[in-house]
């Protein structure tokens, strides 16, 4: 999820452990805590764009990153306040509870984390955008009221959970809204007598009324949109060629090897202006314009004078956010 999610998350898992203890520190140092495991986004300064990518939601998004910094932070902690106010048992329950929650909600959206690292399992339930205002804005809500009550209010531990559990509810509720929508693509596909070997459906950005749906077959991969909202559940299915063949060489090649299995294989090779760029299906288009070719996350392959592999992340134009906004909402609202 966004920063701003895993800050309120944090704080709100925070004040619930130590709230009635230590007060608004719980709030703060929840806030620092639930962010940490995202420090690892600035491996991308130190590193190339396909390690960086391995390394995102990786051990720091671990159980063992976990269960390794708690007791870490704990003794931190202690330095800090001499445990005067809560122990290092509580101090260790508390970073335990703000850092699991991180990459706990992060296994919910379409990238998902390494939870088991070092072990190569990525959960990834596809379920809820990695910007979700309606996940966010009760938590975020309820975290500020709660910074007016005295530590030892009884509303304000109640203000704090219900917050929680809004939230929480609404996550539920993701994984049921996919489910349906994972029926009537799978009814299209098979009233369209589409012979596919798999698919995977997604929330489109910013909501979860809108699903996508990734569909492979032998030689192209469709993509297809339905809306809760669609008074037609007939699905129309857009062809993209896999054409992996233009890689040639290049398929051998260490590092695009690593790029195709981070894409999980689903992923297309389209050949701009003489540039080669590996397209990831996971995470879909820039828009939902017709004929739009653009992926949200395209990589281009560029071969040095030396021959050496370079690969960049394509960068987004100013204007894709408010396209993709535009559309969004025409489409949520459904089709006739």
């Amino acid at each position: 999820m966004d920063s701003l999610t895993q800050i309120v998350l944090g704080a709100a898992v925070g004040e619930a452990v130590l709230g009635r203890k230590i007060g608004n520190k719980a709030i703060i140092w929840g806030a620092i805590s639930g962010t940490i495991p995202d420090l690892d986004v600035l491996s991308k300064f130190f590193t190339d764009t396909v390690s960086a990518l391995e390394i995102h939601r990786g051990l720091t998004h671990s159980l063992f990153f976990v269960i390794l910094f708690s007791p870490l932070m704990a003794w931190l902690m202690g330095r800090i306040y001499k445990f005067k106010e809560a122990s290092f048992k509580e101090w260790t329950l508390f970073y335990f509870l703000t850092l699991v929650t991180h990459p706990l909600l992060d296994a919910h959206t379409t990238w998902g984390t390494k939870f088991f690292w070092p072990l190569d399992i990525r959960l990834a339930y596809k379920n809820i955008f990695v910007v979700d205002p309606i996940y966010t804005v009760p938590l975020l809500v309820c975290v500020i009221i709660v910074l007016f009550y005295k530590r030892t209010n009884f509303k304000r531990r109640r203000i704090n959970q219900i917050g929680l559990i809004i939230s929480t509810l609404y996550l539920v509720l993701t994984i049921a809204l996919k489910q349906v929508s994972i029926a009537v693509f799978s009814d299209n596909l098979q009233e369209q007598q589409i012979a596919y070997k798999e698919f995977t459906v997604r929330p489109t950005p910013l909501n979860s009324i809108l699903w996508a749906a990734n569909v492979e077959t032998d030689d192209t991969f469709l993509i297809g949109y339905y809306s809760l909202m669609d008074n037609d559940k007939n699905i129309i299915f857009t062809s993209y060629p896999k054409n992996h063949e233009l890689l040639g060489d290049l398929a051998n090649h260490p590092k695009v090897k690593r790029l195709i299995a981070i894409s999980e294989f689903w992923y297309t090779i389209t050949k701009k202006d003489n540039k080669l760029y590996l397209n990831d299906l996971r995470f879909g288009l820039l828009s939902m314009k017709p004929n739009e070719d653009r992926f949200v996350f395209s990589y281009l392959l560029e071969q040095t004078s030396n021959n050496q592999l370079v690969i960049t992340e394509s960068k987004k134009k100013p204007k894709d956010g408010q396209v993709i906004l535009e559309y969004l909402w025409k489409r949520i609202k459904g089709k006739s």
